[in-house]
């Protein structure tokens, strides 16, 4: 049980994208994957177990359109990116284009509240 233990101390320490890769080695060594575990879990609940099992945890943040607030736009997409003046106004510019790919849910819906409340349209994907 302590080498158990020991196993679960470990887990607890991984970083999502860590966990996520996990995951994916698992499944390429064992020929399984954690949706088709949550339906054999659950007979006769499969069904509603399929929407949970598809849930998205990695968003892409992506930039529709500055509303006539470019200049205020463009300060907070440097201010999310880093990124410099002429990258950042370029981003906007091209819009739509993707501000953040493959945050977590409340990251993205905080990045997406940012960017409203600076006049721009944001969508989720």
């Amino acid at each position: 049980m302590a080498d158990l233990a020991k196993i679960v101390e470990d887990l607890s320490a991984l970083t999502v994208l860590e966990a996520a890769e996990l995951s994916k080695l698992l499944e390429e060594k064992w020929g399984v994957s954690a949706a088709a575990a949550v339906a054999v879990a659950a007979p006769g609940g499969a069904g509603a177990a399929a929407p949970a099992a598809e849930e998205k945890d990695e968003f892409d943040v992506i930039l529709t359109g500055d509303g006539g607030q470019k200049i205020n736009v463009i300060k907070e997409v440097r201010a999310i990116t880093g990124l410099g003046l002429g990258e950042a106004k370029a981003l906007v510019e091209g819009a739509p284009k993707a501000v953040k790919e493959g945050a977590n849910k409340a990251e993205a819906e905080e990045i997406k509240k940012k960017l409203e409340a600076a006049g721009a349209t944001v969508e989720l994907k």
